[in-house]
């Protein structure tokens, strides 16, 4: 399989996933993404930070304080006629009472509590009972409602009371965190749909009407988006009491304040430690449920919720399934640290953007998103790496097969030039041949593995001989060698080093040969053959290509090792070369010559020299028997 098929399949799977994760949170399943969601948006809420609250409501707190000060909860129905009948007179928008009124008390308290009610807007509590701990949807549950979840019946208040009042419920949808992250706008039953309390208090409140419709509500002329199940998303403004906050007992003292009730929305509510109900939110681990009914009611009224409707569950499907093909896509980009790091910024960025919408009032999902984009991406990175150590290995194997043909200066400048040599290049550069003779006929009569040994030695003392004086070997002919000096660049000193190599071969090959046992030293031989002049090199085969040189001097280097066995010598140098050496003689061995031969495939005659050692390994153990 290619890499752009892999990476298809890989991004193929990614999309998948992504609508997958997606589809299968919004029906309902994969519930700890709601845990997730509920921890990541509390860290949204706090990185926004506390906000002032539009001033349009006042919590009236049956707290701490009313029960210290001689009063009792819950509160006597007489002192609740009292409160509220304190609160009318200073003329209110309207009045919530979020308090469960459903069980009759002393006559006399019902009673003056029933005719209070009467005397201004009143909106009492109810509550939704449902049968288990989860509100599930019925499954043939038709129409836009379809997505309520239906209750079992409704706890509504006496009629007594709900005869001079409207009626809301109260419930608040808490997420697996605890925390209240929205208040359903309405509930059901198997024949009745009712408003919820704060949906009740806002039109009233506003003096609007109010519409709804299939996917939002309509205040007035004023849409309000809702998610998908008509819930209002909630968004705290700070810690308890953040909304103006007026202890009950300030009632009872007589001191309080026309101007925190004056045309306003009053909510009466329970904030008794032990009694009522408390929820954790960001900014504070117990915060009264008449807070968080008062957030949704300033949310309706003041238009300032968080929106979290049709059009971002959209915006959620498409993140969910575009950023992890966008991340999967950097990574296959670029398999090194540059993909990492865009992925990484990519990532930032969505996290950046993610939260600066929340700061500014929309609510995209981000553990959906997470779900989405992090095993696809940790799995394609672990792929990548796995395949990227195997590909080191592959390289670092194959560079070690390349140092074995090539010299190092060749190999470093193949590292940084790719390309070096994909045209022929004509230059100076200087040829050396070597060849051993009688190895063929040797070959023909000896174990295979032992000629093999012979070859393996012989490649080697070639190699190491010609790297230490800066060749390169571009190629061994069986039981000979090319070597080349002038590659990756010409060098002044390209002929002299050219003639330090093949005075060293000559001297190497001769002891190794002597170091042999007789049987296989006394039938092998050497010539080698040395030039200097133009080439051609360049690169040769498509697939699997090598580095030649080619050209005149090639040539003639080659056929120099035919012109030293027709004159009993061993090494056979050109008068081009030595002149380029600037050649002046050799105290460590004797050169004979000039002899101008004619050398085989040319025309014309070149002047040679011949060079020996002045005595060799075999000639130094004879006059050493002789001397004995």
């Amino acid at each position: 399989m290619t890499r752009r098929v892999q990476i298809l399949v890989a991004l193929v799977l990614t999309a998948l996933w992504g609508a997958g994760i997606y589809a299968a949170h919004a029906g309902g399943h994969l519930r700890f993404l709601d845990r997730l969601e509920a921890t990541l948006t509390d860290w949204r809420t706090q990185i926004r930070g506390v906000q002032r609250p539009p001033d349009i409501v006042t919590i009236i707190a049956i707290d701490d304080t009313v029960v210290k000060r001689g009063g009792s909860y819950p509160l006597p129905r007489a002192d609740l006629a009292r409160v509220v009948d304190t609160i009318v007179q200073f003329k209110p928008k309207v009045v919530a009472i979020d308090l469960l009124l459903v069980d009759r008390s002393a006559a006399i308290g019902d009673a003056t509590l029933a005719n209070t009610l009467a005397t201004a807007p009143m909106v009492l509590a109810a509550a939704a009972i449902f049968s288990s701990a989860s509100e599930t949807v019925e499954a043939s549950s038709q129409g836009p409602l379809a997505v309520l979840p239906q209750a079992e019946r409704f706890l509504l208040p006496l009629p007594a009371f709900a005869d001079h009042a409207e009626v809301g419920v109260v419930n608040v949808a808490t997420g697996q965190s605890g925390s209240p992250l929205s208040v359903p706008m309405l509930f059901r039953t198997a024949d009745k749909v009712e408003l919820s309390f704060p949906l009740r208090v806002a039109p009233r409140a506003l003096d609007k009407p109010l519409t709804i419709a299939p996917d939002h509500l309509m205040l007035g002329e004023r849409a309000v988006p809702t998610d998908t199940d008509f819930a209002l998303p909630i968004t705290y403004y700070g810690p308890r009491r953040t909304i103006r906050t007026v202890s009950a007992q300030s009632i009872f003292d007589g001191t309080l304040d026309r101007a925190a009730i004056e045309n306003r929305i009053v909510v009466i509510g329970a904030a008794v430690a032990g009694g009522g109900d408390f929820y954790p939110t960001p900014f504070d681990s117990l915060m009264p449920g008449v807070e968080v009914v008062s957030t949704a009611i300033t949310h309706l009224v003041a238009g300032d919720g968080i929106v979290r409707d049709h059009r971002v569950h959209i915006a959620d499907a498409l993140t969910a399934i575009l950023l992890p093909l966008l991340l999967v896509g950097l990574l296959a980009w670029r398999r090194s640290a540059l993909g990492i790091m865009t992925a990484a910024a990519v990532m930032i960025a969505w996290a950046g953007l993610n939260a600066f919408a929340f700061t500014h009032g929309v609510w995209l999902n981000a553990a959906t998103t997470l779900a989405a984009a992090v095993p696809p991406v940790a799995i394609f990175a672990g792929v990548q790496l796995w395949a990227g150590g195997r590909r080191t290995q592959y390289l670092a194997a194959k560079s070690r097969s390349l140092a074995q043909f090539q010299a190092p200066a060749m190999q470093e400048w193949l590292a940084r030039d790719p390309n070096f040599l994909s045209k022929p290049v004509r230059q100076n550069a200087a040829v050396v041949f070597i060849d051993l003779s009688g190895f063929t006929a040797l070959s023909e009569q000896t174990d295979p593995d032992a000629v093999q040994e012979i070859l393996k030695t012989f490649h080697a003392l070639i190699d190491k001989t010609a790297v230490d004086c800066g060749g390169t070997i571009t190629g061994f002919l069986g039981d000979g060698a090319m070597i080349l000096f002038g590659l990756p660049g010409a060098m002044p000193d390209d002929s002299a080093r050219a003639l330090k190599c093949a005075i060293d071969l000559h001297r190497g090959v001769e002891r190794w040969i002597a170091s042999l046992p007789s049987a296989i030293g006394d039938r092998l031989g050497f010539k080698i053959g040395a030039h200097f002049g133009e080439i051609v090199a360049s690169r040769l085969g498509e697939s699997h290509q090598h580095i030649t040189a080619t050209g005149d001097t090639v040539n003639v280097a080659s056929r120099l090792m035919e012109v030293a066995v027709q004159n009993g010598a061993q090494l056979a140098l050109s008068d081009t070369l030595l002149d380029a050496a600037d050649f002046h003689g050799a105290p460590d061995g004797i050169v004979s010559g000039p002899l101008l031969a004619r050398v085989r495939g040319r025309s014309g005659v070149v002047t040679v020299w011949f060079w020996r050692d002045h005595g060799g390994p075999r000639q130094d153990a004879a006059e050493a028997e002789a001397i004995n």
